[in-house]
């Protein structure tokens, strides 16, 4: 007489797909190597690393082409070298090559964003995890005058300062700064409140480590890839709202020039000079669909419970995914 016994059956979690291969659940490689498996990311990376090389070394390969005038060469088409290669992309009604233009309003543009968003991160993260961390009037202080600055439309503020003052880069750069502050500040506080009750936060209080201490080694380290994700989001809101308001005339003024800027300017000559305004069009286009392609990237791979999606081919990460249940 034999006695069968059943093995009990166990299951995996249901966060973890029961489908993923085995070389998906291996420890991923470096960050570099996994940018390169993911072609769309790589593309998006290397426009990125194009525009910023551009705006910090073209200016100089292109001296003084961006201001030179010749009434002779007005509005001539893209695509021709006929008249040297740097009139490739056609030239604007003053004569002046189009190329030229674009690398030198590139350097603009970015010398706007880039320290609007440095300076709004920093501060909103900085308050936002002081808040959060310490809770009570201080956490409540914070969010009122976050909810304040967020009960205006940014692109409106912006708009009403810059018409009461002088319209400038500096001035951009500062409303810019200040209308972003909320987001940094909302998203550092709700995660610091989180982790303020920790046990390795309270393990830190205990052998009498201070709250800056605490803050600056246990949770800012925490904090920073969900930040550097929202941060490469602001950075195309931030380009677009400065192409606004140089569109609408506020924002940077001649005879700097921008991208938004050109765009304005060339509106004018949509039917017989197209490439005026698509050429800096297609540039924040590039810029900015990047620049959210890398941040949803970033968002995957400094998420370990995510980072596996990576090892996986694009076409097959959503077969991958767990099915969600529906609660009836």
């Amino acid at each position: 007489m034999s006695l069968d016994f059943e093995a009990p059956k166990t299951s995996e979690p249901e966060d973890v797909p029961p489908t993923v291969p085995v070389e998906a659940r291996k420890a991923s490689a470096p960050l570099w190597k996994l940018l390169l498996r993911d072609r769309v990311a790589t593309v998006a990376a290397a426009i990125l690393v194009l525009v910023f090389l551009t705006a910090i070394f073209g200016p100089m390969l292109v001296g003084d082409a961006a201001t030179d005038q010749d009434l002779d060469r007005s509005n001539l088409p893209p695509f021709t070298l006929d008249t040297g290669w740097m009139n490739i992309l056609g030239t604007d009604p003053l004569g002046r090559s189009m190329l030229a233009r674009l690398i030198v309003a590139s350097r603009t543009t970015l010398s706007v964003a880039i320290p609007a968003v440095i300076l709004s991160a920093i501060i909103g993260s900085f308050i936002g995890m002081w808040a959060g961390f310490h809770r009570g009037w201080r956490e409540t202080a914070a969010m009122r005058v976050a909810d304040v600055i967020l009960s205006f439309p940014s692109l409106l503020m912006a708009v009403v300062v810059l018409y009461v003052f002088s319209p400038s880069a500096a001035n951009i750069v500062l409303v810019l700064t200040v209308t972003r502050i909320p987001i940094y500040l909302r998203t550092a506080r709700a995660e610091s409140a989180e982790l303020q009750s920790r046990l390795f936060v309270d393990a830190a209080r205990t052998f009498g480590a201070k709250s800056g201490s605490v803050i600056r080694r246990h949770v800012a380290p925490i904090l920073l890839p969900t930040l550097l994700t929202v941060a490469t989001l602001d950075f195309c809101f931030v380009i677009l709202a400065e192409s606004s308001l140089s569109f609408l005339g506020i924002g940077i003024q001649p005879p700097d020039v921008s991208w938004g800027l050109m765009v304005s300017q060339g509106r004018t000559y949509l039917q017989t000079a197209w490439w005026l305004s698509f050429f800096p069009g297609l540039a924040i286009v590039l810029t900015t669909v990047s620049a959210t392609v890398l941040a949803a990237w970033a968002r995957i791979a400094t998420d370990p419970a995510q980072r596996w999606r990576l090892n996986v081919p694009r076409s097959k990460r959503s077969r991958l995914l767990p099915a969600r249940k529906v609660v009836s």
